[in-house]
């Protein structure tokens, strides 16, 4: 039976009071315990005295005895000298799981692709627009190879077949 000094909270809603109580770690937060030690009204300023009561005999009972503080309450046993609290590191704690990695992943590959599809589509539109350009380039070298002076006699010659369609036709 692994021993646990911990907090039981008690209290109404938004109005939270704890006790300090030796519990057996397999057993519910607010279930039972073995043995009240102390108190924590959070709802009281830092400074005050009555923020955490300590059985300060209790604790070290239970402690010789071989029950293990949370961390919350080996910080109040570290203020009162009864325990040497250390601060956890846990590094990996910040470290996003499989299914979120899985998600960046996707997320990724998305972009690329989105970013590939904005490139080919730039790269076609400058390619129709290269294309049109020539197009128009060619209009104008065709029409620049005409030269001015055989356009009327060109005109002229299309008008004569037609005059003389007509005069056929009477």
């Amino acid at each position: 039976m692994a021993l646990k000094l911990r907090l039981a909270r008690h209290g109404a809603k938004k109005r939270p009071y704890y006790r300090i109580v030796v519990a057996d770690s397999r057993s519910p937060r607010d279930g039972r315990f073995i043995d009240r030690v102390g108190s924590y009204n959070p709802m009281l300023p830092k400074d005050s005295e009555d923020r955490v009561k300590l059985d300060v005999e209790k604790c070290k009972e239970w402690l010789g005895k071989g029950a293990r503080p949370t961390d919350r309450v080996a910080r109040f046993l570290n203020q009162a000298g009864i325990w040497e609290w250390k601060p956890g590191n846990n590094p990996n704690k910040g470290k996003p799981g499989e299914k979120a990695l899985q998600r960046i992943e996707e997320k990724k590959e998305k972009e690329e692709a989105r970013k590939a599809a904005e490139a080919e589509a730039k790269e076609a539109a400058k390619e129709a627009a290269a294309a049109a350009e020539a197009a128009a380039k060619a209009a104008e070298a065709e029409e620049a190879a005409v030269p001015a002076e055989e356009a009327p006699a060109e005109a002229a010659a299309a008008e004569a077949p037609a005059e003389e369609a007509k005069s056929e036709e009477e």
